[in-house]
């Protein structure tokens, strides 16, 4: 038997903040705390580039670390919707993504 649920893809990179917090932990803490959402992981790119075209990718020679990270959650579509809007100005326009799926339960 199969539950109709909705996906969800946001992407970031490792330096994204919201004031002196991490973007990451942030967005972390609400989908835990605030939605209790079902299947959160975050992936962790080896290298990728944004809208604005600057390629960021793990190298030795770089101390700094900007690689990109994405965080995919699924759960009913009502709680995604009501996490979604929690984000709320966290996530920058045209970071994140959302479809329907089906999650096997049986």
């Amino acid at each position: 038997m199969n539950k109709d649920m909705q996906a969800v893809r946001i992407y970031l990179n490792e330096a994204d903040h919201v004031g002196k917090h991490n973007l990451l932990a942030e967005i972390m803490k609400i989908l835990h705390d605030q939605h209790r959402v079902h299947g959160v992981t975050v992936f962790r790119g080896i290298a990728g580039f944004g809208t604005k075209g600057v390629v960021h990718s793990s190298d030795l020679l770089r101390l700094t670390v900007k690689l990109p990270l994405v965080i995919e959650f699924f759960d009913e579509p009502a709680t995604v919707e009501a996490a979604i809007a929690s984000l709320g100005d966290l996530i920058p326009p045209g970071h994140l993504i959302s479809w329907p799926v089906q999650c096997r339960v049986t």
